[in-house]
């Protein structure tokens, strides 16, 4: 029987406010999880729960079949990375990642072959005498990471650890935790607001809002099928429209859109969202070839963002905005520039469709 961790109906009040509200969760051992969210929307308060730093409202956290809700933290035998590292100041990357394994009076040829497996795991070796001041933030945080590994927790909790970091760091740290992950097959649940960072790392996703669990599944699934027009606008970037749709037209006011048939023939107010990538721009000049005319529509580009492998276009339609993002290499061939004239085209299928009072933003 695995070691999985369930979260049963799991709430939690402080006074009038649900900061967690019945939220149901089952986690595999060796699945690596992030709780995604924006802040004060649950997702460290789920943690500190897990952890027993932080008591249950109502519902249960279960590990192994057992209900462990009333369990000291320190009898839970999970581990836990802040943020802030919290390492001692006055002892050295060894004696940081050794003091737990002392604690838990482990002898000292255990703590020795541990300790130089973990300088090992994360090529701290040649700075094991080294004081927590004398290293970057990068590596204080690796030092971090393994010191909670060391015990060989059954599960290992990362709150937002990345998030003081600067870009390039926070990417290196990335690749660093996931195959630690991998390396390891240790149950991991991380919590981010940063929807890159979940969306990279992690088995499954569950984006909250407001306590509550929008989505769960796995990145792709979330990214390019998103249940509900907050998912749709948290994890990546979308363009939104709002409408009377009757079968497969939506009337948007300013023109009407053709979107894929899904079997609703009612008339119905949605909510449409385009991801900037299928967005297609074609210059004015040309005579675009298309499989849905209706949905093909003159603009002129305002602003042109250069992000590297691609450039995002702010192009302005009749009475809206609309965002595309093309390869870099497109943009060069096509000449586009600041104020040109263009057709702008959004296949049916690439539409997503939310009955508008399910979506409201």
């Amino acid at each position: 029987m695995g070691r999985d961790l369930k979260l049963e109906q799991l709430t939690k009040r402080y006074g009038n406010l649900t900061a967690v509200d019945h939220v149901n969760l089952e986690i595999k051992e060796g699945e690596f999880i992030c709780f995604l969210g924006p802040s004060g929307c649950g997702k460290t308060t789920i943690l500190r729960m897990i952890t027993g730093f932080e008591t249950v409202t109502e519902g249960n956290v279960i590990f192994n079949d057992r209900i462990i809700n009333d369990l000291p933290p320190k009898k839970r035998e999970f581990g836990i990375v802040f943020q802030s590292y919290a390492l001692f100041p006055n002892m050295t990357v060894e004696e940081n990642i050794a003091f737990g394994l002392r604690m838990r009076k482990w002898a000292k040829q255990d703590i020795n072959d541990r300790l130089n497996k973990m300088l090992d795991l994360i090529g701290l070796s040649d700075w094991r005498k080294l004081y927590p001041a004398q290293l970057s933030g990068g590596q204080q945080q690796r030092v971090a990471l393994v010191r909670a590994l060391a015990p060989d927790p059954q599960v290992l909790l990362l709150d937002e650890p990345l998030s003081a970091l600067d870009a390039k760091i926070r990417l290196r740290l990335r690749a660093e935790i996931k195959r630690l992950q991998q390396e390891l097959k240790k149950t991991m649940i991380h919590v981010t607001h940063d929807q890159e960072e979940a969306l990279s790392i992690a088995d499954r996703v569950v984006v909250m809002e407001k306590g509550q669990f929008r989505q769960v599944g796995r990145p792709i699934d979330i990214y390019k099928n998103p249940t509900c027009n907050f998912v749709a606008d948290f994890v990546g970037t979308s363009n939104f429209f709002k409408g009377r749709r009757t079968v497969d037209v939506v009337d948007i006011g300013s023109r009407k859109i053709k979107v894929a048939h899904n079997g609703v023939s009612r008339e119905e107010h949605v909510s449409l969202a385009i991801r900037p990538e299928n967005v297609e721009v074609f210059k004015g000049d040309s005579t675009p070839q298309v499989s849905e005319p209706m949905n093909l529509t003159a603009g002129q580009i305002e602003v042109v963002v250069f992000q590297g492998a691609a450039v995002r276009l702010l192009i302005r339609l009749n009475g809206e905005e609309i965002i595309s993002d093309i390869i870099e290499k497109d943009f060069e061939q096509r000449a586009l520039k600041t104020g040109d004239p263009v057709y702008v085209y959004c296949a049916p299928e690439s539409y997503l469709v939310f009955p508008e009072e399910e979506c409201a933003q």
